[in-house]
C-alpha cells in the first residue's frame, strides 16, 4: 500500500511553525513555579509505601531479630541476600527460645531490586525496607552490606506483638504444675 503525502508549503519547509511552537512551550514553563530540589541540602520525602533499601533491625533489648530461617534468601528473585547459618558448632543465639542466629548475613544492594519480598516473608519482622534512597560507594564492594552495617542502618524495631516474650511466658506457665489434691 502506498500512502500519498502532500507537498509541504514554503512556510512549512522553513520549520518556523515548529520553532514558534517550541518557544511557546518554553515560555509557558518559564513562568511556572520551579520544582527543582537542591539535592544534597534538600531531601525529598518519599511517598507512603516507598520501598527503599532493606535493613536488619534489633528488638527493644538490642538483640538481633533474625533467626536464620533463610526464607528471605530463598524468596529473593535476584539472589541478592546471602545468609550463612551458624551450624551445629555455632555460638548460641542471644535471645532465649531462639534456635539459631545467622553467622553471616549480607545483602548486595547492586543486585537488589527493592521488591519487598524479603520483608513480606520474614516471620520475625527482622528485615525492613527503609525510606533510604541515597547510598553510594566508590567501589562495588562497598555496596555489599554485611550484618553489622545492616543492623547499624536498620535501628530498633518496636515490636507490638512481642512474640518471643509471650512464648517464654507460656512456657514458664506450663512448667508450673498445680498441686495435687
Amino acid at each position: 500500500m502506498i500512502v500519498k503525502r502532500r507537498k509541504l508549503t514554503f512556510f512549512e519547509r522553513l520549520y518556523l511553525p515548529a520553532i514558534f511552537a517550541g518557544f511557546k512551550v518554553t515560555l509557558r514553563h518559564f513562568f511556572r513555579r520551579k520544582v527543582t530540589v537542591q539535592y544534597p541540602e534538600e531531601r525529598r520525602v518519599p511517598p507512603e509505601g516507598y520501598r527503599g533499601a532493606p535493613y536488619l533491625v534489633r528488638d527493644e533489648e538490642g538483640r538481633i531479630k533474625c533467626v536464620s530461617c533463610q526464607l528471605c534468601e530463598f524468596v529473593c528473585p535476584p539472589r541478592a541476600i546471602r545468609i550463612e547459618p551458624p551450624g551445629p558448632d555455632g555460638p548460641p543465639p542471644a535471645r532465649p527460645g531462639v534456635e539459631k542466629a545467622p553467622a553471616a548475613f549480607e545483602i548486595n544492594l547492586l543486585r537488589c531490586i527493592f521488591c519487598g519480598f524479603c520483608q513480606e516473608v520474614c516471620p520475625e519482622e527482622a528485615i525492613f525496607l527503609r525510606d533510604d534512597y541515597s547510598f553510594t560507594g566508590a567501589r562495588r564492594g562497598e555496596l555489599v552490606y554485611d550484618r553489622e552495617k545492616l543492623l547499624a542502618h536498620g535501628g530498633v524495631h518496636r515490636d507490638r506483638h512481642r512474640k518471643w516474650q509471650r512464648k517464654e511466658e507460656e512456657a514458664a506457665a506450663q512448667r508450673v504444675f498445680p498441686p495435687r489434691a
